[in-house]
């Protein structure tokens, strides 16, 4: 199985670790570490390293990419990005080891050019002969319209490609609208795209039973630390990880749309599928770095996924 990412809107991560962060105050870290990142990017980082081929496309800045490329040779992942004027923006991510809790800074990305976008979507349609799967990840970089996603979707669909769609706000209720086959929201992204803010696993379960019409064919809501609900026309399962010791819950959706390739390019059943994705986020969080060691940690952290039928 062949997978494209779309990154519109990546951002260099620069993540420091402190026990606990004082508003107002000076505070020191503890470790500070530069990463490639971006949701599009996150995903297929874990997919190659799960030895799946991976391309990736989407906009870079021309003037900080070799540190995206360096991290594409490294992992053998195919590189189509499309290079604009500029540097890719820095997203802060603050963790506090003490509080298990991650803060967030995002600063706008790049503006793409009209002919750059253009040039994206070319690039786009051309990987869609080769690809069973595209995953369009991420926030929109400004100058992009909210239904730039459906955009994508569209052509996509007309090409008999499948679309994971993981984004927020306008852009996802937009993208939903064009019927990409998988969404996956959050608890706010759910709120956001229906109203509605689940308590509970059978209520978030029953929200998403909502957004399977058209193309939709599963809903994925992710719940942190309860879990998430994988939803289907026939099946709702409630997923919830093994206790493990939380280092850094940056990237841990990206990985549950990672493994829930993974397991479908393993022709794995839906519980089975909840399992595996539901163990890559798993390791994620235990792991200050967006990458997998070993896959046989993957298989045994899917056998401690428990598991409920909703």
């Amino acid at each position: 199985m062949k997978i494209t990412t779309v990154s519109l809107n990546p951002a260099v991560d620069l993540t420091v670790t402190l026990s606990e962060l004082t508003p107002g105050e000076v505070n020191y870290g503890k470790t500070m570490r530069y990463e490639p990142g971006g949701k599009a990017i996150n995903v297929a980082s874990f997919l190659a390293d799960a030895g799946l081929p991976v391309t990736v496309t989407g906009f870079l800045g021309r003037e900080n990419a070799s540190f995206y490329e360096l991290l594409f040779g490294r992992k053998k992942i195919e590189d189509r990005c499309v290079r604009i004027p500029g540097r890719t923006r820095v997203s802060v991510k603050i963790v506090e080891d003490g509080l298990h809790r991650t803060t967030d800074i995002n600063l706008p990305g790049l503006e793409p050019a009209p002919e750059a976008v253009d040039l994206l979507l070319q690039t786009v349609k051309s990987l869609a002969s080769a690809s069973d799967w595209f995953v369009l990840s991420g926030s929109l970089p400004p100058g992009l319209p909210a239904d730039f996603y459906a955009q994508i979707i569209h052509l996509l669909k007309d090409q008999d490609c499948r679309v994971i769609l993981d984004t927020s706000g306008e852009a996802l209720r937009e993208g939903v609208q064009a019927g990409p086959s998988i969404i996956k929201p959050n608890l706010l992204e759910l709120d956001q795209l229906t109203g509605k803010r689940p308590g509970t696993a059978a209520q978030a379960a029953g929200i998403a039973r909502g957004l399977l019409r058209g193309d939709v064919e599963m809903v994925v809501v992710t719940m942190g630390s309860l879990g998430s609900v994988f939803v289907t026309a026939t099946q709702a399962l409630h997923a919830v990880p093994p206790p493990v010791d939380v280092k850094s819950t940056v990237g841990a959706g990206d990985a549950i749309v990672a493994g829930l390739l993974y397991s479908r390019a393993c022709l794995m059943d839906l519980k089975t599928q909840a399992r595996f994705a539901t163990a890559f986020a798993t390791l994620a969080i235990t792991q200050d770095w967006r990458g997998i060691p070993d896959l046989q940690i993957i298989h045994e952290m899917a056998g401690s996924v428990e598991i409920t039928e909703l």
